[in-house]
């Protein structure tokens, strides 16, 4: 069993229960949360502005939940949809005007990466927005779901607020479309394939991977809106005895695959080759941004649903803005859940209740036996290096001008020495057993994205490191044997789109001027009327 290094998986959440900040769980999925401002002149009054000509180059549309239904509003039409039953296909049109802003859900636009190239940040037009209807109806369940939810536009570049080439947050394919690879025992070698599936189908397919003891049909997890994609098992085989994932934070999918398919990250090309590659990605919830997606792979639940509805948000009842996504609160976020989510290494706890699972450089860390931010809990921070000077697989060219490369590099140096620590058996003098499931985050590629945008140097420097520490790991499992009974993944929170530097500007300026109240969180949370 786990050393003393080792927090007991239920010590946060022992930590959590009684927490002030700890969220209610809806008890109804099936109708938007009512907000005071359903009908009032400030939230019309928002829309009249937002919706204006003079703000579509950087506003895409604008999501709201009145009457029973949902709303995404743009310059140029409008949609009105409801729920009709479970399931991310259980909606309906009640009514909609001029261009429907929704009407193209097709997953496979701009894919492979010579088709997002050909059309780099694409008018709402020519966009799609898979499982559209679900992604804007979940978010709208939770009880601190804005008035209104402003996506930006593709082109949008975010420079007068800080910033980069590369950006993510909105519904747009290229932005929501995170890499999924998944090979290895038990898995069927079927290389790159023309599909799709959802962030939420993750974890779903992981537990009945392994052999996890579902709690009824198809469902692994309490409150899991994913499914198992039972196409991927080689049913000849015998299942995995571990998983091995790897989270590449903010990766464009079409530039990873094409980059292995060239041989620059040959230990993702080696996994591909091994298993099988959703070339349209899994699709992320809405928003589109780290900490909600990292949730909602690890819990099966989409952001509105598990309770980390943003990277901030704004808590109304409580009078108090909630950030989850900052180096201060990372190690604490998980007290933002609402009650009963569980996770991946829940399910696999609750089948082996003596399996050892880790989560390293994630703070959806909630069940596992190993965390690295268990440490920050208890105030003993674990060995990072000062500078990236002389450590393996970091780009001497980005590391020193760029803050960001030079520090996640540093940072995922760190995790990728726990990784193969534990998988070796001893990290920090401490002895751990085989795992069952170990979850491994690199932060890497999505500073790199962002600095120099999805087809820049700095961005594909970003993936060899990357793909190089993958290796380091990979290489820890052979060395331990047991490489032929583990099965790996490879997968994102999101996916990174490029921007045009010409296109800034803030909706914030015009509501202003307009005189209205509000408080915009995350970028595009807006709640009216609060200071």
């Amino acid at each position: 069993m786990p050393s003393p290094a080792a927090a007991p998986r239920d010590q946060l959440e022992q930590e959590m229960e009684g927490s002030p900040g700890r969220t209610p769980e809806r008890a109804d999925r099936n109708r938007p949360v009512e907000t005071e401002m359903e009908g009032s002149p400030s939230l019309e009054r928002a829309l009249e502005v937002l919706l204006d000509g003079a703000l579509e180059p950087i506003v895409d549309m604008v999501l709201l939940a009145r009457d029973d239904a949902y709303e995404a509003r743009a310059a140029d039409g409008w949609v009105r949809f409801r729920r009709t039953g479970p399931g991310p296909d259980g909606y309906e049109v009640i009514d909609c005007d001029g261009v429907e802003p929704l009407a193209d859900r097709a997953p496979e636009r701009f894919s492979p990466l010579a088709a997002e190239r050909a059309d780099l940040h694409p008018h709402r037009s020519r966009n799609a927005y898979p499982w559209a209807y679900d992604h804007v109806a979940q978010l709208f369940d939770h009880p601190a779901a804005p008035d209104l939810c402003v996506l930006h536009s593709a082109a949008h570049n975010w420079a007068d607020q800080g910033g980069h080439l590369g950006e993510h947050g909105s519904l747009g394919v290229v932005q929501a479309r995170a890499p999924f690879v998944i090979s290895g025992a038990g898995v069927r070698a079927r290389g790159f394939v023309p599909e799709a599936a959802r962030l939420v189908d993750v974890t779903p397919t992981i537990a009945a991977l392994l052999g996890c003891a579902p709690l009824h049909d198809g469902v692994y997890l309490h409150g899991q809106d994913g499914r198992v994609l039972h196409d991927l098992f080689d049913a000849s085989a015998r299942r995995p005895t571990t998983v091995v994932a790897f989270l590449l934070d903010g990766t464009n999918a079409n530039v990873l695959y094409d980059m292995a398919r060239r041989g620059e990250a040959p230990n993702i090309a080696r996994l591909v080759e091994m298993g099988t590659a959703f070339e349209h990605g899994a699709i992320a919830g809405l928003p589109t941004v780290t900490l909600a997606n990292h949730t909602s792979v690890i819990t099966g639940r989409l952001p509105g649903h598990h309770g980390i509805l943003h990277n901030a948000w704004y808590d109304r009842r409580r009078g108090e803005q909630v950030i989850t996504n900052s180096q201060a609160t990372w190690p604490w976020a998980m007290r933002h859940l609402v009650d009963g989510v569980d996770s991946i290494h829940h399910a696999i706890h609750r089948t082996w209740p003596d399996a050892f699972s880790a989560s390293v450089n994630e703070p959806c860390d909630l069940g596992a036996d190993y965390s690295t931010f268990d440490y920050f809990r208890r105030g003993d921070v674990p060995p990072i290096p000062k500078t990236p000077d002389g450590l393996p697989h970091t780009t001497e060219r980005f590391v020193r001008p760029s803050k960001d490369y030079s520090w996640s590099s540093v940072v995922d140096h760190m995790g990728t020495e726990q990784a193969v620590g534990i998988i070796d058996g001893v990290y920090r003098g401490s002895a751990y057993p085989a795992p069952r499931f170990l979850w491994a985050n690199f932060t890497l590629t999505d500073s790199a994205m962002h600095e120099g945008g999805p087809h820049s140097d700095i961005a594909a420097a970003g993936v060899r490191d990357s793909d190089a520490r993958i290796g380091e790991v990979l290489a820890a499992v052979e060395r331990s044997g047991r490489f032929d009974e583990t099965a790996f993944l490879v997968v994102s929170d999101h996916g990174m789109e490029e921007t045009d530097p010409s296109v800034q500007g803030d909706w914030d300026v015009a509501l202003r001027d307009a005189g209205l109240r509000f408080r915009d969180e995350g970028y595009g949370f807006l709640y009216l009327d609060e200071a």
